[in-house]
């Protein structure tokens, strides 16, 4: 069972903080080996940044994601730079607030940022629902992991709120009900 994932987005929406939450979930939580790596351009903030996951039931020999079956696109730039050549049988999840274009594989739109700002009154939180959204319809983490990396990720005095966007994300894929 390896998933190769690749994240994007601008600098400042916690893209590279999403794929160290997928990563962490995975080992620790889920007893699957994971690696995570990341790139992201000089200007850092507002500038297209990625980071990928691999995850497999067996050590993971070579680190770099090749050919990712698994997208989560937040930003028309990131969408892109690195989500345009997505393969036919590869599955995207987008931020549909915010990425405009359309890919030719499964595409599974998630208002993220707008849920965020609307329900939760807190669009930091857009990488979280996505996450949710993620777990929820690929299954690539159980949601008991994903929830307990959160937790262990996020500032104190934020985890319900991070609870809370997670399980938004999980709705709005129809594996569950809106907080």
């Amino acid at each position: 069972m390896r998933h190769e994932v690749r994240f994007s987005g601008f600098g400042g929406q916690g893209i590279i903080l999403s794929a160290v939450i997928l990563g962490r979930a995975a080992v620790m939580y889920d007893g699957k080996f994971a690696v995570q790596t990341q790139v992201y351009g000089p200007e850092a903030r507002g500038g297209a940044s990625m980071s990928a996951v691999i995850i497999d039931d067996l050590p993971i020999l070579f680190p770099k994601v090749t050919v990712p079956d698994i997208y989560v696109i937040m930003s028309q730039e990131g969408f892109e730079k690195y989500g345009a050549q997505a393969p036919e049988e590869a599955v995207m999840l987008i931020d549909s607030t915010l990425v405009h274009s359309r890919p030719q594989c499964m595409c599974i739109e998630v208002p993220a940022t707008r849920e965020a700002k609307n329900t939760l009154k807190r669009d930091i939180v857009a990488n979280i629902i996505m996450l949710g959204a993620l777990a929820g319809h690929t299954g690539i983490v159980s949601v008991n992991a994903l929830e307990k990396a959160i937790l262990d990720s996020v500032p104190k005095g934020t985890e319900a709120l991070n609870t809370k966007a997670m399980k938004l994300g999980l709705a709005l894929v129809g594996k569950g009900e809106k907080p």
